[in-house]
C-alpha cells in the first residue's frame, strides 16, 4: 500500500517545516539551569612521532582551545536559539574558574547565577587531538585528562544553589538539570527544583548520569545514551529495550524517555508508545556535546509547549548537527538547527520518489 508510506512521509515532513517555523520564531523563553559546569580544552598538534621511552604519541602542539562545557554549554546553546538562559553551577576561585566565566560573559549569558568556591578546583576536561603532518587532515582523540576535586562538594554550596535555582522558577518556562554527579545537584535539590517544577505546570528535563536516576523522578523527559539503556536492561536482566524503557518511565514517573544513538537515531519512549527516528547521514565525524544539544532542543521545544514526539525530532535534529561538526564546536544556532530540519526533510521527500 505505497499511499501508507506516502502519509507517514509527508507527515513526518510537515513535522519538520513545523519544527522549523518554530525555531525561526523562537522567542527568549526562561530556562532555569541547575547543573555541574566544566572547562573544556581541546589541544591540536602533530603527532609525527612517538616518545622516546614509551610507545605513545609525542604531540607538537599547534593550537589550544578552551569553552565553557557541560551544563555551562547547555547554556550556551540555549542563549544561541534565543532563549534565556539563567544558568545555577558552582565553580572554583582558580584561574580555570575565571575562564570559564568569562567566556560565558562574552557570550552574553547571565553569571549572576554562578557560585565561586575560593578554594576549589574547577573541573577542567583536556582533550589532545593529534594528527600525521601532511598526511592525514582528519584529527583523532589521543588522550583525554580528567582534573577535578577529589572531595565531596560541601553540602551547604549546593543547598544554596538550590535555594537559588528555586527562586528562579516563578519565572521560568522550563527546568533542565545537566547533572553530571558533581555536587551540583543533590537528592534533595533535584526533588524539590523537579516537585516546584511540577507543581508549577512547567516541563523538567534532566540529563543524569546512570547512578543518579534517582534524582530524576517525575521528571518530563529524561535523556539517556543507547549504551547507558543496555547497561541498564543487563542489570534489570530484561529482555528489550522497550521493557527496559517502560520499566524506567513506570518507576521514576517519567512522561518520556530520550534515548541517544549517534548515527543510529534517537528513540522516545512513553509507557504507551515508541518511536525510533533514524539518522539518514552517511558518517558521523563526533559524538562530544550529544547529550547538551538533545537537552538544548528539547527545552525549546517544551518550552513553546510542542508535543513529546516533536520535542523529540527536533533534538535529533540538533543531534545531527553534532554528528557533523568538527571537534570543540557544538554549539547550536538558529542557522545550523534549521538546516539540519531543512536536510531531514530534503533527504525523507527525496528518498519517497
Amino acid at each position: 500500500m505505497p499511499w501508507v508510506l506516502d502519509e507517514i512521509i509527508q507527515a513526518e515532513v510537515d513535522r519538520l517545516k513545523r519544527l522549523r517555523a518554530m525555531v525561526d520564531d523562537m522567542p527568549p523563553t526562561n530556562v532555569t539551569l541547575v547543573g555541574d559546569s566544566v572547562l573544556d580544552r581541546y589541544v591540536h598538534g602533530w603527532a609525527n612521532r612517538l616518545n622516546a621511552t614509551a610507545p605513545v604519541p609525542a604531540v607538537k602542539v599547534t593550537s589550544t582551545e578552551e569553552f565553557a562545557g557541560a551544563a555551562a554549554h547547555v547554556a550556551r546553546g540555549l542563549a544561541s536559539l534565543g532563549m534565556n538562559p539563567h544558568l545555577f553551577t558552582i565553580i572554583g576561585g582558580d584561574e580555570a574558574g575565571q575562564i570559564l566565566a568569562s567566556n560565558l560573559k562574552q557570550e552574553g549569558i547571565d553569571t549572576n547565577g554562578i557560585r565561586v568556591v575560593a578554594n576549589r578546583q574547577t573541573i577542567v576536561k583536556t582533550r589532545i587531538y593529534g594528527a600525521r603532518e601532511s598526511i592525514v587532515d582528519q584529527n583523532q582523540l589521543l588522550l583525554q585528562i580528567d582534573d577535578e576535586p577529589q572531595d565531596e562538594m560541601p553540602a551547604a554550596v549546593s543547598q544554596r544553589l538550590t535555594v537559588a535555582a528555586l527562586a528562579s522558577l516563578s519565572d521560568a518556562d522550563v527546568l533542565v538539570l545537566s547533572d553530571y554527579n558533581k555536587g551540583a545537584v543533590t537528592d534533595v535539590g533535584a526533588q524539590q527544583l523537579i516537585s516546584a517544577a511540577n507543581g508549577n505546570g512547567i516541563p523538567t528535563i534532566c540529563d543524569p548520569k546512570l547512578t543518579g536516576l534517582n534524582r530524576t523522578e517525575g521528571a518530563t523527559c529524561v535523556l539517556f545514551e543507547i549504551r547507558g539503556l543496555e547497561l541498564t536492561r543487563r542489570r534489570l536482566g530484561l529482555e528489550t529495550s522497550s521493557e527496559t524503557a517502560r520499566n524506567l518511565i513506570e518507576k521514576y514517573h517519567w512522561e518520556a524517555l530520550i534515548v541517544l544513538g549517534g548515527a543510529n537515531g534517537l528513540w522516545l519512549y512513553t509507557v504507551d508508545e515508541e518511536h525510533h527516528i533514524p539518522c539518514l547521514m552517511d558518517e558521523a565525524r563526533q559524538i562530544i556535546g550529544l547529550h547538551d544539544a538533545a537537552a538544548v532542543a528539547m527545552a525549546a521545544a517544551l518550552s513553546q509547549g510542542a508535543t513529546l514526539h516533536d520535542a523529540a525530532t527536533l533534538a535529533h535534529a540538533a543531534c545531527e548537527t553534532i554528528l557533523r561538526a568538527e571537534e570543540g564546536q557544538e554549539v547550536l544556532d538558529r542557522r545550523t538547527l534549521s538546516a539540519s530540519l531543512d536536510e531531514r526533510a530534503w533527504q525523507m521527500q527525496v528518498s519517497d520518489r
